[in-house]
């Protein structure tokens, strides 16, 4: 396959799974920063005339990995490279989607203008926040879904038989995504009423639909500081379920996270990898985490060759 792939620093490791699928190794380059914390980035082989992917996850520290991503286009189209796709599994700022009062910017608008100004062909990232973040970009947005990896997984560890288990949304905004969880796993669906205070502070308040007596499966797209999470737990296990675990695309597992969940009625959480656990948050035992390498590669395999993407998730 004549295409390269290069890596930032977010997040080597699925880089290496990416690469290990395809049958490659990661481009060469040198990310580094100078003594004044200015980022330096080289790209140290040929990429004249070559098709090429960059993976980085855009997560904390945000301006930190956005700004190598941006560097390395730059870096790869003064390189004469044919083509670049930003391969982004973690989209940060797409909570920032619409003016929720009055004198706030847009941020996923801004952080989307600025990848295509620096020169990206293409983006591909999974389980953007905001559908309608696709649409603030002028190029092509691929949005693939840890679903694909999730339900295979659920089937094998979680089989459902007879309405033993019910997906449930942690809020309103969730129930398009819980409800397509329980088509494939063939169970029925619930939903949190939850009511947000402040930012990261939510009061979930009561559960709508049926949970007694059933394996509950909360699914949402991102953990942050898991009190959302955590408090719905805490209500569906009131209501009578016999056990809880939810499921999230991506785990930013930020603050007192990873306290709570060990503190809460959860018994397991299901993350991808697209986000790298900080160094300074012990991962709970709790905690599980499913690779989403083997889908960005055949995503990257099928943009190259010029293949459907849709049809991965028919």
């Amino acid at each position: 396959m004549d295409f390269l792939v290069f890596a930032g620093s977010s997040n080597k490791q699925l880089a290496e799974g990416v690469v290990s699928h395809l049958g490659m190794k990661l481009g060469d380059s040198l990310i580094t920063k100078f003594s004044d914390g200015e980022i330096f980035v080289r790209i140290n082989e040929t990429v004249r005339g070559r098709d090429v992917f960059m993976i980085q996850s855009t997560n904390a520290p945000a301006e930190v990995h956005m700004m190598e991503l941006m560097m390395m286009t730059d870096a790869l189209k003064r390189a004469s490279a044919k083509s670049l796709t930003a391969v982004m599994p973690y989209f940060g700022y797409a909570r920032q989607d619409r003016s929720t009062e009055p004198r706030v910017p847009i941020t996923a608008k801004l952080v989307a203008n600025l990848l295509v100004r620096s020169g990206i062909d293409r983006v591909v990232t999974m389980d953007l926040h905001a559908g309608q973040v696709q649409g603030f970009f002028d190029i092509p947005v691929d949005n693939l879904y840890f679903m694909t990896v999730l339900v295979d997984y659920l089937k094998r560890h979680y089989p459902c038989v007879d309405d033993t288990c019910v997906v449930v949304s942690p809020d309103a905004g969730g129930v398009a995504r819980a409800r397509v969880l329980a088509k494939h796993l063939g169970c029925p669906l619930a939903m949190v009423d939850k009511r947000r205070t402040a930012p990261n502070v939510a009061e979930a308040m009561n559960v709508i639909g049926d949970v007694a007596g059933k394996k509950a499966i909360i699914v949402d797209d991102i953990i942050d500081t898991a009190g959302t999470l955590t408090q719905a737990a805490a209500a569906i296990k009131k209501n009578g379920a016999i056990g809880v675990i939810a499921c999230a695309s991506h785990g930013v597992l930020s603050g007192p996270a990873r306290e709570r969940i060990d503190n809460s009625d959860l018994e397991a959480v299901l993350v991808s990898d697209s986000i790298v656990i900080p160094p300074n948050v012990t991962m709970s035992k709790k905690i599980k985490r499913l690779s989403v390498s083997g889908l960005l590669a055949t995503a990257i395999e099928r943009i190259y060759k010029k293949e459907s993407i849709s049809s991965l998730f028919d």
